[in-house]
């Protein structure tokens, strides 16, 4: 993303904290292990965290995570971030902002290879299956503040195809891939998607699956979105366990490969030394 991003550190923290919510002045302010690029993270004291949109393309999902976080966290299985209080924009730092609840964990991003754990594999897939069985009615649709998550693969087919092109011999295969992910649609009514199941977004605890954070880009539509850890994240037997646990029918599963080869493709076009897509990819093409 392109836009100007605010210069995000613990100095602007402590400031906003300190204007805003005068009764956590005298907490401590840490920076986390490990942080995101869609939102900046902060230890506020012990038990509470700041999160803070990196740019203003990131502002809708404030509002959204504030009212929706705590309707869903009763109905599913494992814990959510809890919001505890909504910070205001200021002419320093002109996007809102959220102070919730430190859940403990470590993400697996720090574990290092998870391709054949297939407890964690099963683990996540019935967290998913949980969140699809929410209602979903009066969710959040498709639109800017998920960056059309749930929709269907094509609504990036341009970028896609682009970026496939920069792929040499497995351009290809690549573009074959897409057009049976580009060939069918959800059918279903829309269900509750998180939107990125990524390594960084799920903490453990003693190594088994104990948090899922980051409902930026959730919403609700199509939950094909969601499957892209088969392959980024799992191999042989854990993707197995994976698939099987999440269920769902082939198309979706097809549609989910078009969403991994999507965000793979762009990255590697961006990043073209990136060990991780590069990785996705190969096992996307073999």
């Amino acid at each position: 993303m392109s836009e100007l991003r605010p210069q995000i550190d613990a100095g602007l923290v402590r400031r906003l904290v300190d204007a805003q919510f005068p009764q956590w002045s005298g907490l401590p302010i840490r920076t986390v292990q490990h942080d995101g690029w869609d939102n900046r993270t902060f230890r506020l004291g012990d038990e509470l965290s700041v999160r803070l949109p990196s740019a203003a393309g990131y502002r809708e999902q404030v509002a959204k995570e504030q009212r929706w976080l705590p309707r869903l966290a009763p109905l599913l299985p494992l814990p959510i971030p809890e919001p505890v209080a909504e910070g205001a924009p200021t002419a320093e730092y002109p996007l809102p902002w959220s102070v919730y609840r430190w859940l403990p964990g470590r993400p697996v991003v720090l574990l290092g290879d998870v391709s054949q754990d297939a407890v964690l594999a099963s683990a996540i897939g019935r967290f998913l299956v949980a969140l699809r069985s929410i209602p979903a009615e009066d969710g959040p649709g498709l639109g800017t503040h998920n960056f059309f998550r749930g929709a269907p693969p094509e609504v990036y087919g341009e970028e896609a195809l682009a970026a496939f092109a920069l792929l040499g011999s497995d351009a290809d295969r690549a573009r074959g891939l897409w057009h049976e992910a580009t060939a069918s649609r959800w059918e279903g009514p829309p269900v509750w998607f998180h939107g990125d199941v990524a390594p960084g977004n799920l903490l453990t605890t003693d190594g088994r699956l104990s948090a899922v954070i980051d409902f930026g880009t959730s919403g609700v539509g199509d939950p094909a979105c969601d499957l892209v850890p088969a392959w980024t994240m799992f191999e042989g037997a854990a993707r197995d366990a994976f698939r099987e646990t999440v269920g769902l029918d082939e198309a979706t599963w097809s549609r989910a490969r078009g969403w991994a080869l999507w965000k793979a493709a762009i990255t590697v076009r961006d990043r073209p030394d990136d060990a991780e897509s590069r990785a996705t990819l190969a096992r996307l093409l073999a």
